[in-house]
């Protein structure tokens, strides 16, 4: 899927400032007013000259010259528009496997606003047309970990701290990915694609949960919490009716609350009765929560939690709750990025 490297090689203190426009990118854009200020590259005196500002109507003759001057490698836009940047690709993810340009961070920032807002508008409305927007892009994020699993630690740093039903499931999903990544040696690149939808999806039921409960501060009645036991099953129907009911994703939305010693739901499933892939979702789904602030509980910092998980090993899979610990106390993710701060800015 990536695009042919750009041919013009230029200054390293231009690469650091600015980005090189690919055709495809370039196309994304509005034709007649580009989102971004342009800059095209200066042979005779090796720098950057200003083209066109943002939001500026182009002529035909310049929509003609810009392709041309992108083609040949001769067009940017600066760092500092980045978050415009990256707001339009957003809503073409498949972008950032074309722009090598893109910093590690920049392409984690982007895959992670873009997964948001495809599993939230799923969320709101799980039809299948909504929902293949959002398969793109998981795809899109899988092809990206498949080239370099070690790009996930960039996702990781950006788990969220702050509740809401997609940051939970994003969260869900690049934990679970990294144990999952720590547990098994050789892996195809479908068992990935079909884990990532897993973990992503596993706890989709929840939209059919009234709101309010969620956001209950004291304890919930009798009849309050049985609508809220019920999602598993709930997320399982869901799929089955959208065709989407592959093994890995009905075990992640079923067993992700089972426990070990059968105290769990939805069917006090107990040691190896619970697969695999539902073990893995209960570790990263309960760990995803405890690091998230809730209106009835606030946040853990992600050691602690991972050290609760640890110490409870009639819960949950001691193998992939060690890794976690090990991760963490070593500190092997580096530091972490305030994920809900950077979204919230842009809104």
């Amino acid at each position: 899927m990536a695009a042919k490297k750009q041919a013009r090689s230029v200054p390293q203190n231009i690469n650091e400032e600015y980005y090189q426009i690919s055709t495809e990118i370039l196309s994304s854009f509005p034709k007649y007013r580009p989102p971004v200020d342009l800059f095209t590259f200066r042979d005779d005196i090796g720098v950057l000259a200003p083209y066109s500002q943002k939001g500026a109507r182009l002529s035909n003759e310049q929509v003609e010259e810009l392709a041309q001057l992108c083609s040949a490698g001769d067009l940017f836009v600066s760092r500092s528009d980045h978050p415009i940047y990256s707001r339009h690709i957003v809503k073409q993810l498949d972008l950032v496997l074309q722009d090598h340009n893109l910093t590690e961070a920049e392409i984690a920032d982007i895959c992670i606003r873009a997964l948001l807002m495809r599993y939230t508008e799923f969320h709101d409305q799980p039809v299948k047309a909504v929902f293949e927007p959002l398969y793109r892009d998981v795809m899109v994020v899988t092809e990206y970990l498949w080239q370099d699993k070690h790009h996930i630690n960039a996702f990781i740093r950006r788990l969220f701290r702050q509740y809401a039903p997609g940051r939970h499931a994003i969260n869900t999903l690049f934990t679970g990915l990294w144990i999952w990544m720590q547990c098994v040696s050789e892996y195809r690149r479908k068992d990935m694609d079909r884990l990532a939808l897993a973990l992503l999806l596993h706890d989709i039921g929840m939209c059919k949960v009234p709101p309010f409960l969620l956001q209950k501060n004291g304890p919930l009645k009798a009849e309050e919490r049985e609508k809220v036991l019920m999602h598993p099953m709930l997320s399982v129907k869901m799929m089955q009716k959208l065709e989407i009911s592959f093994e890995e994703l009905l075990r992640a939305c079923f067993e992700h609350h089972e426990r070990l010693d059968g105290s769990g739901y939805p069917q006090k499933s107990k040691g190896t009765q619970i697969s695999r892939v539902g073990r893995l979702t209960a570790v990263a789904d309960s760990f995803s929560a405890m690091i998230c602030k809730r209106s009835y509980a606030p946040a853990k910092k992600p050691l602690e939690a991972a050290r609760e998980l640890a110490a409870a090993p009639q819960h949950y899979d001691a193998e992939m709750t060690k890794l976690l610990v090990s991760a963490l106390t070593t500190e092997s993710f580096g530091q972490f990025v305030d994920m809900d701060k950077s979204i919230e800015a842009s809104q």
